[in-house]
């Protein structure tokens, strides 16, 4: 442990389950100044991953962004090319980004793509895949929507799914926003996730939930303040 995350650590108490306004503020305290640092959540759900009908994934898009610029990709093509473009699209084309990706070039964020150019972009399956970008209907990414995908994302939709030990990790944005800014980010990914719980999930679905930013230390969540939080 360095001595930065030492000092940071001093800070916050391991054995005390804070409440949520109180865990973001502390995990800002914490950060380091040398840059702006992501904080996430870290949420350990009571399921089981295994189960296909226990399977907890979402997305949703957050009040405040993420801070930080998304670069979208879009396959589209005739009158869907415009559409991408007009909604801030990075980068939109066919078969010229298909041939360019197969070459190794990764340089974007995100990947949407309308349900009638699926079939080619399948190939890029083996490489988009591994990297959680190939373009899915489940998440929102496969449509003729094209344009209002793009702006989800540009806007702040992030994309959530247990692994497989049933945790959730997902980012609410960066140590230099305002603690309220963070705290509804927050709110706005838990109240999903709960209303996410799979009917066959039995027992506790929260198990554990803790702030942490990107080199900082963790901090413990009281979940009886999470469900006053969600309620309210």
């Amino acid at each position: 442990m360095g001595k930065k995350h030492a000092t940071a650590s001093e800070k916050v108490d391991r054995t005390k389950h804070y409440v949520l306004e109180d865990a973001i503020e502390l995990v800002k305290q914490s950060a380091h100044p040398k840059f702006d640092e992501t904080v996430d959540l870290s949420i350990n759900l009571g399921i089981d991953p295994k189960k296909s009908d226990q399977m907890v994934r979402g997305t949703v898009v957050l009040p405040h962004g993420l801070g930080k610029k998304v670069r979208v990709l879009a396959f589209a093509k005739g009158e869907k090319v415009k559409e991408a473009m007009e909604a801030g699209a990075d980068y939109v084309g066919a078969e010229d980004l298909i041939e360019k990706i197969s070459g190794g070039w990764l340089d974007f964020d995100k990947v949407v793509a309308t349900p009638d150019i699926m079939g080619v972009v399948s190939k890029l399956g083996k490489i988009l895949g591994p990297r959680g970008l190939m373009p899915n209907p489940k998440t929102g990414t496969v449509t003729f929507d094209i344009g209002k995908a793009v702006k989800d994302i540009t806007a702040g939709k992030v994309d959530y799914k247990a692994e497989k030990a049933g945790i959730i990790h997902v980012s609410i944005g960066k140590v230099s926003f305002d603690s309220k800014k963070l705290f509804e980010n927050a709110k706005t990914i838990l109240d999903s996730i709960i209303k996410a719980k799979p009917a066959t999930s039995k027992g506790t679905y929260l198990k554990k939930l803790s702030v942490s930013s990107t080199m900082g230390p963790g901090v413990h969540v009281d979940l009886a303040n999470v469900a006053l939080v969600i309620k309210g």
